[in-house]
């Protein structure tokens, strides 16, 4: 089930990209082309969820319920619906109605396999966490979809109640949520086409980075706009990242930029790890 909807969403994603070139070219060979991911940490997150700063008891119990369901088995139970061999479950979002008790999300459902869409209905890890934490809360929920570099934005003007969209706990976010305990660690990883070599011999990050920073700017890296991919090719201070000479490309989703490297138009993509592995493993199925 989850590989059904992984290549759905990659094929959708596809037909779309050429239909809007006005054009479809199953037989331009780009189609036939592999990816892999170097299986390599490149950084060290952690995800929570950013909460209302106006709402100090929603943070309560968001922690009080991330602790509920990591003690119970049920947090386990999701993470296998998408990295074993669990079945995803869709989770259908309600219209917004500010004459009942919502609980009202945040998030980028192009960031696969915490949040993302198949027809009208949200499925990922964060998305089957909103609605137990709705029903927990008692509340309807209701999904608000947007830009990634929109969520904390969101909430922090009082459009939504929580962000959650496979956030990484970062100081500037803080000036506008409240982040929860952290629920889930993560990493930034580097896809490269599947024959490319470059990066074969690489034991450690260091490795990686030794050969990342011997590019120039004719060697671009695709990136989902405002992620820790982004801050790591363009280099942030705070966070310790020096940056590199490369060209940094912005994406809407990690798909998109998997895919314009397949077409050619990048070198390599660089997104956190769980959507890496996930879109890999899509697009490969497809090839």
């Amino acid at each position: 089930m989850k590989k059904t909807i992984a290549i759905t969403l990659i094929m959708v994603m596809l037909i779309s990209m050429f239909a809007g070139c006005g054009r479809i070219a199953p037989n331009s060979g780009a189609s036939s082309k592999k990816v892999k991911v170097i299986d390599i940490p490149l950084t060290q997150e952690e995800y929570a969820f950013g909460v209302d700063k106006n709402q100090p008891e929603l943070l309560e119990k968001v922690n009080e319920f991330i602790a509920k369901i990591k003690e119970d088995g049920t947090f386990d139970a999701i993470l296998d619906k998408y990295f074993g061999d669990g079945t995803p479950e869709p989770v259908m979002s309600a219209e917004l109605d500010s004459s009942k008790d919502q609980l009202v999300v945040a998030t980028n459902a192009g960031f696969e396999p915490f949040e993302y869409t198949e027809g009208d209905k949200y499925l990922g890890i964060d998305m089957e966490i909103a609605k137990l934490l709705a029903d927990y809360l008692g509340k309807e929920l209701v999904i608000s979809n947007m830009d990634f570099d929109a969520v904390c934005l969101s909430v922090g003007q009082g459009k939504a109640d929580i962000a959650m969209a496979g956030l990484t706990i970062k100081e500037d976010r803080k000036a506008y949520v409240n982040f929860s305990d952290k629920y889930y660690d993560a990493a930034q990883k580097l896809i490269v086409m599947a024959d490319d070599t470059t990066f074969d011999n690489a034991k450690t990050a260091e490795d990686v980075e030794a050969i990342l920073s011997k590019f120039d700017s004719s060697v671009k890296i695709g990136v989902q706009n405002g992620t820790t991919g982004q801050f790591y090719v363009e280099g942030v201070e705070d966070w310790g990242f020096p940056g590199f000479k490369t060209q940094c490309i912005g994406y809407k989703s990690g798909s998109l930029a998997v895919q314009d490297m397949i077409n050619g138009n990048i070198n390599y993509v660089i997104i956190d790890e769980a959507p890496a592995h996930f879109i890999a493993e899509a697009i490969n199925e497809l090839n």
